[in-house]
């Protein structure tokens, strides 16, 4: 969850150094490492503020075993997501990435993705960057294996933009 977090509104670039260094400051990532690192230190590392306060509010929340994966992992997509949401900085994207990442979901459409909607205006021509109605419909066209659709968007993402494959 915590990568997640990194990632909000960044580019894989600039998320991948701030892990980097996140990484050589915290490893092992556990809830008593990243409570001992202050705000301001996770700030330092090139956290956001708001970020660095949602690292130790998820850290909280993981030692009062608010967030545990396994329990989540159990749980049917809509339970999870809300769970997720009621978390300190985890938003709709946020679970949304998590529920496809982390628990390997196969439904999940993160449809307020700037990658997914790039992509998504390139392949089915919208006039414009589609926004969420357009993202919902196009995404029902996909169910159930919207996590794999997503991942596809993904990839011609990277091609339009470069990217080396992930």
């Amino acid at each position: 969850m915590l990568m997640i977090v990194t990632e909000q509104f960044l580019s894989l670039a600039a998320a991948r150094a701030i892990w980097l260094r996140l990484a050589g400051a915290l490893q092992p990532f556990d809830a008593d490492r990243i409570l001992s690192c202050s705000q301001e230190e996770l700030v330092k590392l090139g956290l956001s503020r708001a970020k660095a306060k949602s690292f130790h509010g998820l850290a909280q929340a993981a030692r009062q075993g608010h967030f545990h994966h396994d329990h989540l992992a159990a749980c049917d997509d809509e339970t999870a997501r809300k769970l997720l949401v009621a978390l300190p900085g985890v938003g709709p994207w946020t679970a949304d990435i998590y529920l496809l990442t982390a628990c390997l979901r196969a439904d999940v459409w993160p449809w307020g993705d700037v990658a997914l909607q790039a992509a998504a205006h390139d392949l089915f021509k919208f006039k414009a960057r589609p926004g969420k109605a357009e993202m919902l419909e196009l995404g029902e066209s996909f169910r159930p294996y919207r996590a794999v659709a997503a991942r596809l968007l993904w990839s011609h993402y990277r091609g339009l933009k470069s990217m080396k494959q992930a």
